[in-house]
């Protein structure tokens, strides 16, 4: 038996209880966490924004050591630490083919298997795939990324999704270059880790956007040159900022559509929106199609930061060695399994950056 942290249904509070978990099976490898990152992601699987089947073990932003693993399985052995990686790519669908593995349409198949019991022998999935809100967890073997040698263990959780979609945010999707201006909506987890990433490509000047101005040190502290609190001149105060122009690029981090719309306003004529927040179908975004001609903006999705973990948890290790990317700047508070309520609460209020779950 482990502790885990369950979502019995979709709009039910999270329980925290001992769940049996078996043994891996073929192609199969059982890991003990040592931390896990709370995504908005899960807030979002909480109350239906996005769905999966439940009862579930939620949490896929996650770090630690390989305890067993089930037959076949070569890539990692008992002692390793890894990454867990919730959306693995198959490698033969039609995205996979064409290179872009962050839009494999087999990538979440695992969540809907049945991977572990409840005391009284209910069912449970594997949130997205890889159920981090637990002590151990039990995932395939493609669910995993060796962690490169000097990264510690526990802070090596975030790059499992909020570096990671940071990171591609700006190098994979927005493709920053040196001397750009950035605007990034959005100062929690991976908001902080855009504007790390855009102090690494070397953007000009970093406008981070928060409804928070306590987030304002967080922000600094991650590479923002400027800080705005936002409001309904959000559009018109970057604008200010940057000689009247906009930024060469926008980062919406948020997922909604007053605030895409208001990241793709503050860009420049020509300038470029990534949109990485996860919005409900309730959120419409609209433009006229005179306005589209004029600016002539392009405006974007971006999933998982268009990355692909394989190559690029390496790359970040790099950064991380070189003190470039700092991974404790991203986190504001180091909580239980069962302080993960308080922090989908201060999810809403717009309050602190990344709270790692530290077991």
């Amino acid at each position: 038996m482990v502790r885990a942290a369950v979502l019995p249904a979709v709009g039910s509070p999270l329980e925290i209880t001992d769940i049996d978990l078996p043994e891996p099976g073929p192609g199969q490898v059982r890991v003990r966490l040592a931390a896990a990152g709370v995504c908005h992601s899960d807030l979002s699987l909480t109350n239906g924004t996005m769905r999966v089947p439940a009862p579930a073990v939620l949490g896929h932003e996650g770090a630690g050591t390989v305890v067993s693993v089930g037959e076949g399985v070569t890539s990692v052995a008992p002692g390793d630490e890894v990454v867990l990686n919730w959306a693995p790519s198959c490698g033969s669908c039609h995205p996979c083919s064409l290179g872009e593995v962050w839009l494999c349409v087999n990538a979440l198949n695992g969540a809907a298997s049945v991977y572990a019991r409840t005391a009284d022998g209910t069912e449970l999935h594997p949130g997205l795939n890889v159920a981090a809100f637990a002590e151990e967890t039990v995932v395939a073997e493609n669910c995993l990324i060796p962690l490169p040698e000097g990264i510690p263990l526990t802070e090596a959780a975030l790059l499992g999704c909020a570096v990671l979609t940071g990171y591609g945010a700006i190098h994979h999707a927005a493709k920053v270059r040196a001397g750009e201006t950035v605007a990034v909506f959005g100062a929690g987890g991976v908001g902080l880790a855009t504007l790390q990433s855009a102090r690494i490509a070397g953007a000009a000047q970093i406008i981070a956007v928060d409804v928070s101005p306590e987030k304002e040190e967080l922000a600094r502290r991650a590479g923002a040159t400027d800080f705005v609190v936002a409001s309904e001149t959000t559009a018109k105060d970057i604008r200010k900022l940057t000689g009247g122009q906009g930024t060469d690029v926008a980062v919406e981090c948020v997922g909604r559509a007053v605030t895409i719309r208001t990241a793709w306003e503050s860009t420049r004529r020509g300038g470029r929106t990534t949109v990485v927040g996860i919005g409900g179908k309730d959120q419409q975004v609209t433009f006229n199609a005179l306005e589209l001609f004029h600016w002539g903006r392009t405006l974007a999705g971006c999933v998982y930061g268009n990355s692909n973990p394989a190559t690029d948890v390496p790359t970040l290790a790099n950064h991380i060695r070189e003190g470039r990317l700092d991974l404790d700047a991203l986190v504001s508070e180091r909580i239980a399994l069962d302080g993960i309520p308080a922090a989908f609460d201060n999810m809403v209020k717009g309050k602190g950056g990344r709270a790692l779950v530290v077991f």
